[in-house]
């Protein structure tokens, strides 16, 4: 009999292996690579029953146990996927981006669903949110978190909490930039190898995040609003004369706040390019300047009311695109940084929206028709070890692209023009190889 099974199905079975091992049982050692097949192969949904119809018609109900109530424990599975992706992209040169996407769900019954605001729709609607981490390198990232935000209509009701399945360590009401730092500490303890934290003004206008970021030992460079409050680098603490009354026991600063966008009002501003895109260079104006941040302790200052007092010292960075549209960073990189290095590590953030839209558009990840917590974990688990599948055979095949043009150029006879001019087009940028 002629073997018609496709090569990349092959490969994935080979790369599948040490996930397999952390696994077991050899009913899970067999569902968990007909998943993961489903979610890459064709088909417009990636459910449990379409895909088995698709792969194993006899198998749906050991599929949909595999994946909504198997005993299974997934951190292993979750660890073995930092590996994978550590030893795909990770290095010091890596960036870990920090951000959410929505997932439209209709009803009330679906773990965590609730009118919130969904990015990619534009306005609130009924839906999920999962935080997440990616890691990547140039242009290439990997998906390496997915928790569900959980909003205050359930934490507040647990019976709704218990119907769904939601442990016990996490009914608790958190944030988002709280679920994050605890991502992020799970990625630092499993020795995930990246140079920089980046997020979006939804968590960079959180003080705890910054600070959290920042006691952590990691650099980090994030969005906030126009109003973000920001002293001058000069301001210093001086202790207030009393001019009645009881003497003063804190220091106050000698300069008052201002909002981010005032104090690069009279900036210097620069045409700054960071990377080909699709239609040639990418640009913006960009202007940045030191600045300490208001993140202080609240301290009634003179007649002025309550202000956050100095924080640390930061790069303050603003962004006028073409589109009339303007943007705020805070970044605590380095002083002599250069304004160039800057706007390249910041506008790397691009690349989660990029992942986020892989996900859904080609792996389903918003296909999930369950309700339960653990089902849209294991979900959005499958769906991460698909995508870094992806991102292994991507990178593989432009190494073997580049070998193959190495070899080319070293047979050109010397002092001969080669036929056709090598494209200076990053062998990066293709989304995923075709399947």
């Amino acid at each position: 009999m002629v073997n018609t099974t496709p090569k990349w199905e092959d490969e994935l079975g080979r790369w599948l292996k040490p996930f397999l091992d952390r696994l077991g049982h050899k009913a899970r050692r067999r569902m968990c690579p007909l998943y993961i097949s489903g979610l890459i192969g064709p088909g417009d949904r990636k459910s449990v029953q379409p895909m088995a119809a698709r792969l194993a018609p006899g198998d749906y109900d050991q599929l949909h146990h595999f994946i909504a109530d198997g005993v299974w424990d997934a951190a292993p599975l979750e660890s073995e996927l930092l590996v994978q992706a550590d030893r795909l992209v990770g290095g010091s040169d890596a960036v870990l981006v920090i951000d959410d996407t929505a997932m439209p769900k209709k009803g009330d019954r679906s773990v965590g669903v609730a009118p919130q605001y969904a990015s990619s729709l534009g306005k609130t609607a009924n839906c999920q949110t999962l935080v997440s981490l990616t890691l990547a390198r140039g242009e290439v990232p990997v998906m390496v978190a997915l928790r569900l935000f959980v909003p205050e209509s359930w934490t507040s009701n647990p019976v709704r909490l218990k119907r769904a399945g939601v442990p016990v360590e996490h009914r608790a009401a958190r944030t988002k930039p709280e679920i994050a730092l605890a991502e992020i500490d799970r990625v630092m303890a499993a020795g995930m190898r990246f140079g920089c934290v980046l997020a979006d003004a939804g968590y960079g206008l959180s003080a705890p995040f910054r600070q959290g970021l920042t006691t952590r030992g990691l650099a980090w460079a994030v969005g906030i609003p126009r109003h973000q409050k920001v002293y001058p680098v000069e301001v210093k603490l001086i202790w207030p004369v009393a001019g009645r009354g009881r003497p003063r026991k804190r220091h106050i600063p000698d300069i008052l706040s201002r909002a981010a966008e005032d104090m690069l009002a009279n900036a210097k501003w620069q045409n700054v390019s960071w990377r080909n895109g699709t239609k040639g260079r990418l640009e913006a104006r960009f202007a940045a300047i030191r600045v300490r941040t208001a993140d202080g302790p609240p301290q009634r200052i003179k007649d002025m009311g309550q202000q956050h007092l100095p924080g640390d010292e930061a790069w303050l960075i603003g962004e006028h695109r073409t589109s009339g549209e303007k943007k705020y960073y805070l970044a605590n990189m380095p002083a002599e940084m250069n304004l160039r290095t800057l706007a390249a590590t910041i506008k790397a953030r691009w690349i989660c929206e990029q992942a986020h839209q892989q996900l859904k558009e080609e792996l389903g990840l918003d296909h999930f028709e369950g309700r339960s917590w653990q089902g849209l974990h294991r979900h959005a688990l499958m769906t991460m070890i698909a995508y870094a599948f992806l991102q292994h055979r991507r990178l593989a095949q432009a190494g073997r692209k580049k070998k193959n043009q190495r070899s080319t150029a070293s047979a050109e006879p010397a002092g001969r023009t080669p036929s056709h001019r090598r494209s200076h087009r990053s062998t990066t940028t293709s989304a995923m190889p075709v399947l």
